[in-house]
Order: structure tokens, then C-alpha cells, then sequence
């Protein structure tokens, strides 16, 4: 006796239903590589409505900076996997993990995917994290012992020592301040412990940053808000959100000061589509609120773009490399996404962060 094959439900979504709620971009590309279709993740990658889309070609629209994919693309109808290749959408280079499928029965007809290559903070560095800051972090308390004994030491030096001699003292104690504040960080990249995340308004997190940022100085430097007023809360951990946005301001203002005009400008917007991965506990998290923070300094050194959230990598002659490292620990705790870019047409650098919508029902 044969079992009855369990019946398919009735209203399962159809194929376009399911190419519309993918998390990556799909684009359909006709022989003459025009668009012919996109989905709602391509439409936020790329930029562009679906009606702008279609009918461009996609070169025109997405420029492979890689000529090695590119001229295997143009030459064959085989199909085509390319990991972290460069691309130019809307003058701002990104770097993407790309996919072209040909269909078969269809010659000439393609499928293009485009999704983040995940090379900013989602990476599956936790070990050598952990190898680089664990044993520090043991050390720390030990380190630190010392340390407030220098600095008692110098502060009673400081009492008996001539006017002329005082700033030595005065040197040696703010050594060891920097010093304590350097093992402080390094024990804050290495801890594991996360701090409870709750429902939190972005835009008073963001408010409370900037004014944080311009009591410390803002050195003629404007800030901007671009809000999206019906943005709802966001999942984070507000004392960590806001260290995370003082930090990328305090960097942005350091890199506006170059500029003519220094100009920070803070975006947010809620991108139903462009969903993207936090691979935690085995599960998927969805980030559709977007905070971007914009500068029009210089840039970030090339050489140094690929690993600016990884530890003791900086620019500055006084830096430490720690500030994005934490940065990016603290917002892989709240399971978020950092990233960055820099687009070189107009000049500006975007750091974006994207974060967890908060459950409905609840407001910040």
C-alpha cells in the first residue's frame, strides 16, 4: 500500500512572488544584456526603480571593474560565479559576490545576482579575535596594578618637584592615562559579554551622538540631517549604539576637516528590500533600518580600506586602531552590520550601519 504524497498547498506564492522576496539582488538580462526584469533587492542595490532599470544595459548600470569577469561575462554563455569583484553603481564602488545563470531553451537570455560580499564585519573572525585579544585581556588586570602604582607615584613626585621639573611628572601620569585607556579597549574587544538590547529610537540616539560629538569640538565642521520621520524603533543597545555613532562621527569630522566645507551628513531610511544576513545562533536576522553616516574629507587610504575594522590597522599619527575594531564588535553584538564605502566621483565616504527593527507593538 502506496502513501498518499501530502497535497501542495493551494495558495503557494509563484515564482515571481518568490524571486521578489529574495534577499539578494536578480536581475534578468535579455540577449542584447538590457534588462528586462528586477527584483525589489536589485531595484534597492542598484539605486533605481524597476521602470528606470529596464531597457539600460546593465554595463551601464553596474560597471565590472574586475576585466578578467568582465571579458568571461562578454565571451561566454557559461555560467559564471565571481566572489568580492568591484563594481561602479551610481559613481560609488561596491564590492559584491556575483552569479550568471544562462537559461536554457532561452539563448542569449540570462539571470545576473548580485549580493554583499560581507567583507566589513560579518566574517567569521570570532577566533581570531579571540586569539588576539584573549590573552591581553588576561593580562589587563595584572597590567593595570602597576600601572596606578606609576601614576601615584608620579602625582607624589609632582608635590616635591620644582616648578621647572612638574611637567615631567605631569608626562608621566598621562602616559599612564593613555596607557590605561589603550588596556581598557583592548578588554573591551576581547570581552563576549553583550549588553541587552531593547526597542530605541534611532534618531534621539543619533541627536544625543552629534551633540556629544560637537561639545568635544566640531572644529567648523556642519552636521546634517536627512531623517526618515516614520522610520520605526530599531533593536539595539542605546549606550552602545551611541558609542558606535560617536565613534564614526569623531571620525568623519577628524576626515571633514580637510574638506573646504566640512560637511557631516547622517541618513536614515528603512530598506524593505535590501535585507541583509547576520548569521547568529544558526538563524537569519533581518536589517532594514540604514544609518549612514557621510563625510567629504579625504577618504580613508586605499591601502588601507579593505581592513579598517580590523585592530591597530589606522591612519592617524596618534590613532591606536582600535576605535573601528570596537566599533564593529559592538555592533555585531546587537547583530547588526557595518560597512563601508567610498565613492570618489563626488568625494565622500559613507559608513553604513544597519540594524534590527524592534517587534512591532513597541515603541522606543
Amino acid at each position: 500500500m502506496t502513501q498518499e504524497r501530502p497535497r501542495l498547498h493551494a495558495d503557494r506564492p509563484d515564482a515571481a512572488a518568490q524571486i521578489g522576496g529574495l534577499l539578494f539582488a536578480v536581475v534578468l538580462i535579455d540577449p542584447e544584456t538590457r534588462i528586462a526584469e528586477a527584483n525589489h533587492a536589485a531595484e534597492n542595490l542598484l539605486g533605481q526603480s524597476s521602470k528606470r532599470l529596464i531597457g539600460n544595459l546593465v554595463h551601464d548600470v553596474a560597471q565590472l571593474l574586475d576585466d578578467r569577469v568582465l571579458e568571461r561575462i562578454m565571451a561566454t554563455d557559461d555560467a559564471v560565479v565571481a566572489r568580492d569583484v568591484s563594481l561602479r553603481i551610481g559613481g560609488t564602488e561596491k564590492r559584491l559576490n556575483l552569479t550568471i545563470s544562462p537559461l536554457s531553451g532561452y539563448p542569449g537570455w540570462r539571470v545576473l545576482t548580485l549580493s554583499e560580499s560581507a567583507r566589513d564585519d560579518t566574517g567569521g573572525d570570532d577566533e581570531a579575535s579571540e586569539a588576539t585579544f584573549g590573552a591581553p585581556s588576561i593580562l589587563a588586570h595584572e597590567i593595570k596594578n602597576p600601572l596606578s602604582a606609576i601614576r601615584g607615584a608620579g602625582q607624589l613626585a609632582a608635590r616635591k618637584l620644582s616648578h621647572a621639573d612638574k611637567p615631567l611628572a605631569r608626562m608621566i601620569t598621562d602616559e599612564v592615562d593613555r596607557i590605561a585607556r589603550l588596556i581598557d579597549r583592548m578588554q573591551q574587544l576581547g570581552s563576549k559579554h553583550s549588553d541587552p538590547v531593547a526597542p530605541c529610537n534611532p534618531h534621539e540616539a543619533i541627536r544625543s551622538a552629534i551633540a556629544t560629538v560637537r561639545a568635544a569640538g566640531s572644529n567648523g565642521v556642519e552636521f546634517k540631517e536627512e531623517f526618515d520621520p516614520s522610520l520605526p524603533p530599531l533593536l539595539a543597545n542605546r549606550d552602545a549604539l551611541e558609542q558606535v555613532l560617536i565613534n564614526l562621527m569623531s571620525n568623519a569630522r577628524d576626515a571633514a576637516r580637510s574638506a573646504q566645507e566640512p560637511m557631516i551628513t547622517v541618513q536614515t531610511r528603512f530598506v524593505s528590500g535590501l535585507a541583509f544576513n547576520a548569521i547568529r545562533m544558526g538563524r537569519r536576522v533581518r536589517l532594514p533600518i540604514e544609518i549612514t553616516i557621510t563625510d567629504n574629507g579625504d577618504g580613508i587610504d586605499e591601502a588601507l580600506r579593505d581592513h579598517v575594522f580590523e585592530p591597530f590597522v589606522t591612519s592617524k599619527k596618534s590613532g591606536q586602531g582600535l576605535g573601528l575594531a570596537l566599533v564593529r564588535k559592538l555592533v555585531r553584538d546587537m547583530n547588526g552590520r557595518i560597512s563601508h564605502e567610498r565613492d570618489a566621483r563626488a568625494g565622500l565616504t559613507h559608513f553604513r550601519l544597519h540594524m534590527r527593527v524592534a517587534d512591532k507593538g513597541i515603541s522606543a
